[in-house]
Order: structure tokens, then sequence, then C-alpha cells
């Protein structure tokens, strides 16, 4: 407990570090097979795992979070998980494969039965090396996890880009879905040095399984809540549409994506180790929700402003029509930035039983504005999503925070601070982009505009709105682990 701090830091830091090699790759890979392939090869793919999706949180069983979020773990106890993770993996990966043709009538897309078969096979994959995986980030090795996090994107995006060359075309993108979790497993395996041993009747883990089923129902309504958008548009709007909304979804969720599950999974384990002292759980977790906002709201003021520069880079030409959908996704970020913190919150104090009841009154919420966009195409549903997330932000805080020693007023004042620095800053940029308007290419007018809203967003927040004691008392403790 006394180094905690040092530890939550420079776990936190090492792994920004590491979603931003891991960004930088996923980019990079996107940027390539995006260009190989085409919206409909994107859209096949995209139709299988919006189903399969749902599956995947269903891989561990929660199992691992229930690890990480107990104070005392035993052997006994780890290897009895391992064995209930490694047949529910095999359960889901049969289940998967027998879904496949109902999956395939479903869209009236009969190449989709081959597409889930093969990947299927990430479920079995995933589950052999949840527990192994848990056992290092309850130890808090986040180098190592970053380490492993790389070099399976690595192996798997290799492979995936190999194929698309090679002309397999959608068959290329099950590449990285299916090889990445299996990469990760034997890294895990090998770093952790563990070999897990007999289950046992009596190893105590009833209330962690318990745990562990509520947290899985709660991410389960979540998924079909946040997910059912891309369901819809796959039925009615056909594999085309459902490529290029896909596309301008995963461009603003891969950054958002790396940094929430970066300083969340650092945030979690050490919300868990203080759990029973309210004054420094309050005080880390106010610190990791300001943080992640200023890290999170730049990119949200980019997206927004510059979406056909950012497609036009990323994409290239022919996805021009994501555009539009990128932008109108733009405050959706914001919202999430603010909604998926409290979720470290309510689990690190075992509150699992309190998200699911949220999530069952969010879900249909969600799914009635999807239905009503859906009508006016792509466009319409990508309003109704982040209209319908951004109203649920105020009730989301009040209810996440109730009986907890955070107070509905702190979560409010941490980010009044990066909002009111995000619309100085992106006010300023769009400013800046009218002077030089259409004078230099996509890729200068992209990087003028985002160094400008970056310096001036930090600017503002370090000397105006008050953060840089912050950010300074991170910098020293950095310098701890030196």
């Amino acid at each position: 407990m006394q180094d905690l701090k040092v530890k939550a830091v420079r776990g936190g830091l090492v792994r920004l570090c590491g979603r931003g090699t891991n960004l930088v790759l996923r980019l990079g890979v996107l940027m390539i097979l995006a260009r190989l392939l085409t919206p409909k090869d994107f859209g096949l793919v995209g139709m299988v795992t919006a189903f399969t999706g749902v599956l995947a949180l269903l891989r561990d069983f929660g199992l691992s979070t229930a690890t990480v979020q107990r104070p005392t773990v035993s052997i006994s106890q780890l290897s009895t998980l391992f064995w209930i993770n490694i047949l529910a993996g095999f359960g889901l990966t049969i289940l998967v494969m027998a879904m496949a043709p109902a999956i395939a009538a479903f869209y009236h897309q009969p190449q989709l039965i081959g597409l889930t078969v093969v990947l299927a096979l990430a479920f079995f994959f995933n589950a052999a090396g949840v527990q192994h995986m848990a056992l290092l980030q309850r130890q808090m090795r986040f180098t190592t996890l970053s380490v492993i996090d790389v070099l399976s994107l690595i192996v798997s995006a290799a492979i995936a880009v190999a194929g698309a060359e090679a002309g397999y075309g959608y068959w290329a993108l099950t590449a990285m879905p299916v090889s990445a979790p299996l990469v990760a497993t034997i890294g895990f395996w090998v770093a952790a040095r563990w070999i897990p041993g007999k289950p046992r009747r009596g190893a105590g883990v009833r209330s962690m399984v318990r745990f562990g089923g509520i947290l899985s129902l709660s991410g389960l309504i979540a998924y079909i809540a946040f997910n059912s958008d891309k369901v819809m548009i796959g039925r009615v709007w056909g594999a085309s549409a459902i490529g290029v909304y896909g596309r301008a979804y995963q461009l603003i969720n891969i950054p958002v994506d790396g940094i929430n599950l970066s300083v969340g999974e650092v945030a979690f384990s050490t919300l868990s180790r203080v759990q029973g002292d309210p004054i420094r759980l309050k005080n880390y977790f106010l610190k990791g929700f300001s943080f992640i906002l200023g890290l999170t709201i730049p990119v949200t003021i980019v997206s927004a402003l510059f979406a056909n520069d950012l497609v036009l880079v990323a994409l290239g030409p022919k996805w021009a029509g994501a555009a539009t959908i990128l932008r109108l996704f733009s405050p959706t970020i914001a919202s999430l930035a603010i909604i998926n913190p409290l979720g470290w919150l309510i689990y690190s104090l075992g509150l699992a039983q309190r998200n699911v009841k949220i999530t069952a009154v969010f879900a249909p919420i969600m799914i009635a504005g999807c239905l009503l966009g859906l009508p006016y195409g792509p466009r319409g549903v990508a309003f109704a999503y982040s209209a319908v997330t951004t109203l649920w932000v105020l009730p989301h805080i009040a209810w996440c925070v109730t009986g907890t020693p955070i107070a509905f007023r702190d979560v409010l004042l941490a980010a009044s601070r990066p909002l009111a620095s995000g619309v100085v800053a992106g006010g300023l940029a769009f400013a800046t982009h009218g002077l030089y308007g259409q004078s230099f290419s996509p890729l200068i007018r992209l990087t003028l505009g985002t160094s400008v809203v970056f310096t001036t967003f930090f600017g503002i927040l370090l000397f105006v709105a008050g953060q840089k004691a912050l950010y300074m008392d991170l910098f020293r403790t950095l310098k701890k682990t030196a």
C-alpha cells in the first residue's frame, strides 16, 4: 500500500505508452486494409462481429475482473476459475459455430457461415489466457501486459495485411480477431509462469462466480444497447452501409478505447486495493477521471472539426461518406469519457448489481433512439446514438455515485475544467482552419488543426483552468520511479 500510488502512476504511463503504440499500429493497419479491401468486405465481417461480440463479453464470465477486485485470491481459486473459463470458452465456440447458418440467413449472406465458424475459434483462445492475464494485472505488471498486447497486434496485423495483399478479401479481416488472442494467450502463459492445477469444489469461488455473473449480465445488456445500431443498419441497409458506418465508428473508437482501457485497467486495480479507504478512493478516482477527460476531449474536437480530412488521410477517398457519420459520433466520445470511468468506481466497490440496473434502463432507450433514426440511414442512426448518449450523462452520474464517497458535484467540477478548455480550443482551431481553408493538402490541414487543438487545450487546462497541480503531481510521482 505504501508504494501503491507510484505503481499506479507508473503503470498508467506504461499502459498509455503501450496503448499509444497499439493505436498507431491499429490506425496504420486500418489505413492499409481500407485501401486494399472494399466497404463490403468490412461490412460482411462487421455483420458477424455484431452478433459474436455479444458472446465475447461472456468469454470469461467476468471472472478476470473478479480475480482483480478481490482483496486476496488463492492458487486453488485461480485454478478453479481457469477451468471454468476453459469450459465456458469451449461452449461459446461450439455455440457460435452452431449459430452460423442462422446469422447468414438473417442477413441473407451465405458466405457468413464460413466467416462465423472461423471467428468462433477466438472464444476458446481468449478463455485459455483470461486468468493468466488477470494474475499479471493483479500484480500490476503493466509493462509485461503492454508488451504482450503490442506483439499480438503486430503478428495478427501482419497476417491480415498479407492476406489482403494476396487477394483473400474479407477472409483477411478474420486474421486479427482470431490470431491476436492466440498470440496474447501464449504470452500470458509465458509471463505468468503459472500452470493451473486441478479444479476444487471447496475452493471458495462461489462469490467470485456470482460477482462475475452479474458483471457479465451488465456487460451483455450494455453491449446490446451500444451495438444494436450495427445490427439494424446491416439488416436494413446492407453490407456496404454497415462497412462505411463501422469504419467511422472504428476510427473514432480506436483512440478512445485505447485511452479508456489503458487508464481504466490501472485505475480499477488501484481503486480495488483502496476500496476500504474512502478518502484515498475519492482522491485517486477524481484524479484518474480528470486525467482521462484531459486525454479524450481533444480527440472529440479533432473528430468534430476535421472529420473530412481525417477520413481522407486515414481511409482514402472511397470512404468519404464516413466523414459525416464520424462528425455525428463526436459527442459520443465526450459522453463516454465521462460515463466509462464511473464503472471503475462501481466495480471496485463491488456494486455490480447497480450497474445491471443502470444498463437495463439505458438499453431500451438507446435501442428506441436507433430505431427512430434507422429510416434516415446510417447518418440518422449516428445522430440518434450520440443524442441518447449525451442526454444520459447526468442521470448516469447521479445514479452511479449514490452512496459512494464521490458526490455528484465532485464529478461535475472535475469535468467542467476539461470541457471548458475544450470549448475554447475548439473555437480557436475552427477560426484558424477558416484562415488557411483549402490552401493545403488534407494531411497538412489535419496536422495543423490537431496541433492547434492540443496546444491550446493543454495550455488553457494547465495554466488557466488550474489543472497544473494534477499533472505536476503525476510528474513528481513518475520521477520517483526513475
